[in-house]
């Protein structure tokens, strides 16, 4: 099947990012996957070629916004609630140097994923299936990330119990978030401190060619996450740290 490439090219031009033919054939691969998939188990909402273009591929793949120079960077990564794979199956096939760990509650999708993983030939790639309450405390993954991503939907200061007791002190936790977050933030600040964190900046934008607007939350992990975080599941999202 032919896809009108012209969207997802411009996209891709104003994040200033380059793909081969090979990386754009991923892409396209991957998008077919999701379709054929989507038609047995509920991965995503969106299933029409444009909109997986702007609000999956090109969404995922404006991480670059905050670090410019991901793609020369051998970055450990953990994409946690990744669900159908967003950000990280982006992000990796248009960074492979990226070294990422994709990571959801749902075996089914994790499944998935290893298809995903195995039919685009992905190297140095992990689909792990576990919830981020256990996973935090195994010290294969705890404090082992330079790097977490995602676009989970909980509310910021449960998601950074979550994400932040992955990431290396020094390392970072991006959180894609609408443009229209900044209470959600304000309320986010004091669970982001007792956690380790510090939030650094948080990048407002549209995605090109859409009415979506976003906004990159970015924190930094300047101290070791105090061993009792993340709590037991269920436990944050009941009684957010404030």
């Amino acid at each position: 099947m032919s896809y009108d490439l012209t969207k997802f090219k411009h996209g891709l031009e104003e994040l200033n990012i380059t793909l081969t033919d090979e990386q754009i054939e991923q892409f396209l691969q991957y998008y077919e996957m999701l379709v054929e998939k989507n038609k047995v188990m509920n991965l995503t909402g969106i299933t029409e070629y444009e909109e997986v273009i702007q609000k999956h591929f090109l969404d995922s793949l404006s991480l670059i916004r905050v670090i410019p120079d991901i793609a020369s960077q051998k970055l450990t990564v953990i994409d946690l609630g990744t669900g159908a794979g967003f950000p990280g199956i982006p992000l990796k096939i248009a960074f492979p140097e990226l070294e990422i760990t994709l990571m959801d509650s749902l075996n089914k999708r994790i499944l998935f994923l290893q298809e995903v993983i195995d039919a685009l030939g992905l190297k140095k790639v992990s689909a792990v299936h576990g919830r981020a309450e256990e996973m935090a405390s195994n010290a294969t993954h705890r404090q082992q990330y330079d790097l977490c991503v995602s676009r989970a939907v909980s509310n910021l200061a449960v998601l950074t119990e979550y994400c932040l007791p992955f990431v290396k002190k020094g390392g970072l936790f991006v959180s894609y978030k609408s443009a229209d977050s900044d209470a959600e933030i304000q309320e986010g600040k004091k669970a982001i401190s007792i956690l380790g964190g510090k939030l650094t900046s948080v990048d407002k934008f549209q995605l090109p060619d859409s009415d979506l607007r976003r906004a990159l939350v970015c924190i930094k992990k300047v101290k070791d996450t105090p061993k009792k975080y993340p709590r037991k599941a269920g436990t944050p999202a009941k009684l957010p740290l404030k």
